[in-house]
């Protein structure tokens, strides 16, 4: 008789499973998969996974009874959810994740499942007179999780032996625990354990995201929890800039390893109207919802083309909006060489480019070498980056101070940048490195500071103006580059975010694109000077001095 497998064990094999493609998921569920069994691997880590917590809230979620009378089988997906919510532990007993995000079609589930957390929270938790709120604009959608919650209670004996109670719009317990519904702007004062926030692609604004937010950071141990589909909106709302920040949690060019994100949805490089896309989009598939149904919505889609942005968010996730990612940051991240030093370089030609956008924004310079390998021209990319001190300090730019900290980017005395000590940089870099030239836009800055550049050291300038048929070259050669394997870089993670925040739109003749960013805060300079010096470093012959024979041993 073989034994029945553990919770914990299902949760493994579904990451396994994704990872390997017998189970098809978007290639954020893959990255957060593997992560998760990365983890798993590590022996010297501040975080562990208990198994026994996993299956302990598997259990409980799993003795609820549904609304129709059926128990609640959770699927292999669910059991993931749980395990990464619940299992992952700081070695001193709290949980790893404060925040998480899950992003998945209508009709997957996850209200059910947000309120079976929900009762866990705050009542088998073990916390005393534990707050949890579920959230969203409307008391309709806010009852979409306490409505399952409430009928888990009503539907069981065992929970008023437990002392608790449900009413119409809270559940209770007599040692002082509950379970509320909230609308609108949330609950000032309120201390969450567990705050939900249902469909947050509906907001405009951050107001009762910022509540709860506020609220769990005042409570040791609390969980924030954004559950949503995507949505027809701008890139302006809230939804998506927290899915933003989760996929950059995600790739790496933003770490927070504190905030869990699984976004199910169909990969921008499969047919959004293909069978492919609904199952990599829907892990419940033909479980939860009706697969037919689905598949006839989408063929509707695609006769009218009016249902199309509807259908891309609500069943495959797909956000409706004009621009869309340019870079792949995962295949940008095998480009990171931590190894590679500026001075390995010395006998090779150098091409310097300046992006010095504004006095109170990020200036950057681009250091880039190039090199033929069996024929083909590779190029090492290095990045000085500068803000202002009083950018620095602000409460909202948390990641500056930390890449200060790091030694990553230099905060100039004051509130603007100092242009001084950007000049006193570029010279040193031209007598310290073989610089066949200095590249930059002389409409967006920087003139003076290169002329006195030139003029300290003899230069050669290039002006690159930011003009499709000047940068679409250079962005189509760097997405070439990274994809054979040809870019290299020292893993400096402001030019990786850079890269992270561009977006592109065709441009009215659809061969050319430009990079854009869809916020003011999405800094792209440090890609912005790569492309300058990229578009000359394109064209120029690379000396046979610079060869692979000439910094490479010959081995027999």
């Amino acid at each position: 008789m073989t034994n029945k497998r553990t919770y914990s064990e299902k949760a493994h094999d579904y990451a396994r499973d994704v990872v390997s493609g017998t189970i098809i998921a978007s290639k954020w569920i893959k990255i957060a998969c593997q992560r998760h069994l990365d983890d798993l691997d590590k022996t010297d880590s501040r975080w562990f996974f208990n198994a026994n917590k996993c299956n302990q809230v598997c259990t409980f979620i799993e003795s609820l009874t549904l609304s129709d009378g059926s128990p609640f089988a959770l699927q292999p997906f669910q059991v993931w959810l749980v395990a990464s919510l619940m299992g992952w532990m700081d070695r001193d007993g709290t949980r790893k994740h404060i925040e998480a995000l899950i992003l998945i079609p209508k009709g997957n589930g996850k209200s059910p499942l947000a309120a079976a957390l929900g009762l866990w929270f705050a009542f088998f938790d073990g916390r005393r007179k534990a707050e949890v709120y579920c959230g969203a604009l409307s008391i309709a959608q806010a009852m979409e999780v306490f409505s399952p919650a409430r009928d888990f209670i009503e539907s069981q004996k065992a929970f008023t032996k437990a002392g608790i109670a449900a009413q119409k719009k809270s559940i209770f317990s007599a040692s002082g625990s509950k379970f509320m519904p909230v609308i609108g702007r949330g609950r000032h004062g309120a201390r969450p354990y567990l705050a939900i926030l249902d469909e947050l692609h509906q907001a405009n604004d951050f107001d009762l995201y910022g509540t709860f937010k506020t609220g769990c950071n005042k409570t040791p141990n609390s969980l924030m929890l954004t559950i949503s589909t995507a949505g027809v909106a701008s890139t302006q709302s809230p939804c998506y800039q927290i899915q933003e920040r989760a996929q950059k949690a995600l790739d790496g060019s933003l770490p927070d390893e504190r905030f869990f994100a699984a976004i199910y949805c169909a990969d921008d490089t499969v047919e959004w109207s293909s069978n492919e896309a609904l199952i990599m989009a829907n892990p419940n598939l033909g479980i939860s919802n009706d697969a037919e149904k689905l598949k006839l919505a989408i063929q509707s889609a695609l006769r009218n083309p009016g249902e199309q942005n509807n259908t891309k968010a609500m069943h495959l996730n797909i956000w409706s909006t004009a621009t869309s990612a340019w870079m792949n940051m995962v295949d940008f991240a095998k480009s990171s060489d931590p190894s590679l030093k500026i001075e390995d370089f010395s006998q090779d030609e150098c091409i310097l480019a300046l992006d010095s956008a504004s006095k109170l924004d990020l200036a950057s310079i681009a250091i880039l070498f190039t090199r033929l390998i069996d024929g083909k021209k590779h190029y090492y990319a290095f990045s000085r980056n500068y803000n202002p001190e009083g950018q620095v300090s602000k409460a909202e730019n948390v990641h500056y101070q930390k890449w200060v900290k790091q030694g990553h980017l230099i905060a100039t005395d004051g509130n603007a940048i100092d242009f001084l000590r950007l000049e006193n940089d570029l010279i040193h870099l031209v007598k310290t490195n073989n610089v066949q030239s200095l590249c930059f836009d002389p409409a967006h800055g920087g003139y003076g500071t290169v002329q006195k550049v030139v003029s300290e050291t003899n230069v050669t300038s290039v002006e690159v103006m930011q003009r499709p048929i000047h940068i679409s070259p250079a962005m189509k050669e760097l997405e070439a580059a990274v994809a054979d394997g040809r870019f290299h870089y020292d893993g400096d993670p402001i030019l990786a975010w850079c890269f992270s925040n561009i977006v592109t739109r065709e441009s009215s003749n659809s061969l050319y694109k430009m990079p854009e960013r869809e916020r003011a805060e999405n800094k792209i300079d440090a890609a912005m000077a790569l492309f300058f010096a990229l578009s000359r470093g394109m064209v120029i012959e690379v000396k046979p001095s610079a060869s692979k024979w000439a910094f490479e041993p010959f081995v027999l």
